[in-house]
């Protein structure tokens, strides 16, 4: 699943050719994804203009200028490809076969949206895990997918005294904390595998413990892993590439994630990157310097 660098970089990339453009067409080929279309979907969507396309955890959200927002996740294997008036991809965009065209689309391209300059954007989805629905703008914060949301890790109020609020009565491990969205919003299993081992902290430790000087490390090191990771366009791995269609190259800057029996990277350190399954996940960490 696409985690925040990933839809961060979807965002930036479909920007460009969303913000400010009017959608002449909206098509849904399909009743529902993992959830059905909001009701009046198509006609909701039809003729209104996105104003800004924003991003709170791993969800796009498409401001119109009428009094909805457009709701997308792309689930396991969501994908959302550009292409211009003639049917063809985006520059650099090989994830696709020949030129697309309204009569002859792919089995799983489930969603259309066409922009007055001719641009498609087109969501294809295989397994369907993914959603699109329409919430009301000005009650946005209050939707049922967000009223419980953590703060964002890249924000400014995101700090180690932030943290360390939300950690103190936990008592779960520090992994399974950080990946609660309560928590903190958009932290995947990639990304918080590796702030772990760049703020030398097992991903065993009880949450609580880290609350204080563990969250000093913590946080800072939360908010580079992920801006290294959107600078990199993300880390592509099974379903993910870019809007563009190439892929993300993060996942070559791994220190821990699915390296085991690998040495750690460190300098200082003799260890080796162990794997163990935790709440059902694979974790990878150091057992040597993360304490």
């Amino acid at each position: 699943m696409p985690e925040l660098p990933e839809v961060e970089t979807i965002r930036l990339g479909l920007s460009t050719v969303l913000e400010g453009h009017r959608l002449t067409r909206v098509v849904t080929r399909r009743a529902d994804l993992r959830v059905p279309f909001s009701p009046n979907f198509v006609e909701r969507l039809t003729g209104r203009r996105i104003t800004t396309l924003k991003r709170r955890a791993k969800y796009l959200l498409a401001e119109t200028n009428g009094p909805d927002t457009l709701v997308i996740h792309l689930g396991m294997s969501g994908r959302l490809t550009i292409f211009d008036a003639d049917g063809l991809r985006a520059p650099g965009n090989f994830s696709r076969k020949g030129p697309y065209f309204m009569d002859k689309h792919g089995a799983h391209d489930h969603v259309l949206l066409e922009t007055e300059s001719g641009t498609r954007i087109v969501y294809t989805d295989p397994r369907r895990f993914g959603l699109m629905i329409l919430a009301k703008t000005h009650s946005l914060a209050e939707h049922p997918l967000f009223n419980k949301m953590g703060p964002e890790p890249l924000d400014q109020g995101f700090s180690d005294k932030c943290l360390s609020g939300a950690l103190r009565t936990k008592r779960t491990p520090i992994k399974a904390a950080l990946l609660d969205q309560r928590v903190v919003a958009g932290l995947g299993n990639i990304y918080v595998c590796e702030a772990l081992y760049r703020a030398r902290i097992s991903p065993k430790r009880i949450a609580a413990s880290v609350a204080g000087v563990r969250a000093q490390r913590l946080v800072p090191a939360i908010k580079e892993i992920l801006r290294e990771a959107i600078t990199a366009g993300g880390s592509s791995l099974r379903d993910y590439v870019r809007i563009d269609g190439e892929l993300g190259y993060f996942q070559h800057k791994f220190s821990v994630y699915d390296r085991q029996g690998e040495s750690c990277q460190r300098k200082s350190c003799s260890g080796k990157i162990k794997r163990f399954v935790q709440a059902g996940r694979s974790t990878w960490y150091c057992s040597n310097c993360q304490r």
